[in-house]
C-alpha cells in the first residue's frame, strides 16, 4: 500500500516503514562516521528504547560502542490497513541493522511499567546474557502509568503551578501565533504527574536488576531530564512536570548509593530541547523550539538525538572522568543555554508573530523533524511507491 501522513494535533496516526528505516539507517551512520567510542558498555538494556533519546541511545551503544543491546517499548505491529507505530518500524530497522554486523539485538515489547515485563526482560538477560549488563539507560515517555502494586491507573498534565500562565504558542501545523491561558494544577494532578513522570519506576527497574543479580561492577545508568530556559520555567522546570524531574533527579541520588556495593552509579543527563511527540504537547514549548532551532543552526551547534547522544557517551559516560555540575548532573544542554543563544532566542520571542514566524524561526525545519519522526520527508524515500506495512521484531510479547 502506499503510506501517506495523516496528522491529528501533535501526533501522527500512519508511520513509513521504509522512511523509518532510512531515519534509522542516518542515524548509524553519524555514529559510524564519528568513529568508536572507546571504554564502552558491553551489554546494554533501553528502557523506553523505540524512538527518540531511548532510540539514539541504543545506536550509539550498538554502533559506537559494539554493544548488544536489548531494548524495552509498547509499540503496535501493522494490522491490515493500519501501518505499524514508527516505533516498531524504527525497532525492525534497527535489529536488521545490527544483526548485519553481528551485534545482538532483542527487544521485549510490553507495558514497562508492569511487573511481568521486568520479569520478562530479568529472564531473557539471564538466559541469554548470564548477567553482566553495564548500562542501563531509563527513557520511558508516557502521558499515563499503570502501577501494578495498587493496580491505579495515574496520568500526569503539563500544568503551571500556583498561578495561571499566559504567554505565547505556536500551532505547528498552521503556524498560527496566539496567547494560550493555562490554569493550575491541583495538588492531585501534581502527585499524579510525578508518579507517572518521576523516578519510582527507574528505582523499580533498578532494584529488581540488583535482585536478580544481573548487574555488572561498575554499571552506569542514567535517565533524561530537561531544564530549559527561563522562559519556559511556568509551564516546565516550575510546573508539574519539573516536580517530576526534580523527583527523577532524587532518584538518581538514591540508586546511586544502592549501586555503591557494585561501584556502580546513577546518572542525570540533561538533554537539550528537540522536536519529539512529548515536547510537542506541551504548550509554549514548541514556539521556543522553533526559535532555538533558527538560532543554533545559525550558530552551527545544532544537535538531533543521535548527536546529542553520541556526545554524551563520547564526552562524558565513557570519558577518563564524568562532568558533572553543582547538582551532580551531566548538562549536554550545555550549547542549548549558552548566554548567546538565549539572549537572540529572548530578543526572538517580544516579536514573533503568525506574520513574521517563517522568517524569524525555523518552523518548517520543526515541522520537518515532526514528520521524521513518522518516517516522513526522507529524501531517499519516493513516497509514491507501495510498500509492505508489516516488518517483524525479535521480540517477546506480554
Amino acid at each position: 500500500m502506499v503510506v501517506e501522513p495523516k496528522v491529528r494535533g501533535f501526533i501522527c496516526t500512519t508511520a513509513h516503514p521504509e522512511g523509518c528505516k532510512a531515519h534509522v539507517r542516518e542515524q548509524i551512520a553519524y555514529v559510524q562516521k564519528k568513529g568508536p567510542i572507546k571504554n564502552g558498555p558491553k551489554k546494554v538494556l533501553v528502557i523506553g528504547a523505540s524512538t527518540g533519546y531511548g532510540l539514539a541511545s541504543r545506536i550509539a551503544a550498538a554502533f559506537g560502542c559494539g554493544a548488544q543491546t536489548m531494548g524495552v517499548f509498547f509499540e503496535r505491529a501493522a494490522e491490515g490497513k493500519r501501518t505499524a507505530t514508527a516505533g516498531w518500524y524504527n525497532t525492525s530497522a534497527f535489529e536488521e541493522a545490527a544483526h548485519s554486523q553481528g551485534l545482538y539485538a532483542k527487544s521485549i515489547n510490553g507495558d514497562a511499567f508492569s511487573d511481568a515485563i521486568k520479569q520478562q526482560t530479568l529472564e531473557l538477560i539471564q538466559r541469554d546474557w548470564k548477567g553482566e549488563v553495564d548500562l542501563v539507560v531509563y527513557s520511558l515517555a508516557s502521558p499515563r502509568r499503570t502501577d501494578p502494586r495498587d493496580g491505579k491507573v495515574y496520568s500526569s498534565v503539563l500544568k503551571p503551578i500556583g498561578q495561571t500562565f499566559r504567554n505565547k504558542t505556536v500551532d505547528m501545523n498552521s503556524g498560527v501565533v496566539s496567547e494560550i491561558t493555562i490554569e493550575p494544577a491541583s495538588p492531585e494532578e501534581i502527585e499524579n504527574t510525578v508518579k507517572v513522570m518521576g523516578g519510582e519506576d527507574w528505582a523499580w527497574w533498578i532494584e529488581a536488576l540488583l535482585q536478580a543479580g544481573v548487574l555488572a561492577k561498575g554499571v552506569k545508568t542514567v535517565a533524561y531530564s530537561y531544564i530549559g530556559p527561563a522562559l519556559t520555567y511556568p509551564v516546565y522546570r516550575n510546573g508539574t512536570i519539573g516536580k517530576a524531574k526534580e523527583d527523577l533527579e532524587r532518584t538518581a541520588k538514591g540508586l546511586t548509593k544502592k549501586l555503591q556495593a557494585l561501584e556502580g552509579k546513577a546518572f542525570i543527563s540533561v538533554n537539550k530541547a528537540l522536536v519529539t511527540q512529548a515536547s510537542s504537547a506541551i504548550p509554549v514549548v514548541p514556539l521556543y523550539i522553533s526559535l532555538l532551532y533558527k538560532v543554533m543552526k545559525e550558530k552551527g551547534t545544532h544537535e538531533g538525538c543521535i548527536e546529542q547522544l553520541y556526545r554524551l557517551f563520547h564526552d562524558f559516560l565513557y570519558a577518563s572522568s564524568v562532568l558533572v555540575d553543582e547538582e551532580g548532573r551531566i548538562r549536554i544542554d550545555d550549547w542549548e543555554l549558552a548566554e548567546d543563544v538565549q539572549n537572540k532566542v529572548e530578543a526572538l520571542w517580544k516579536i514573533v508573530t503568525t506574520e513574521n514566524i517563517r522568517q524569524l524561526s525555523d518552523i518548517e525545519g520543526c515541522r520537518a523533524d515532526f514528520y521524521q519522526l513518522f518516517g516522513f520527508g526522507l529524501k531517499s524515500v519516493d513516497y509514491t511507491q507501495e510498500v509492505n506495512v508489516e516488518k517483524s521484531i525479535d521480540s517477546i510479547s506480554a
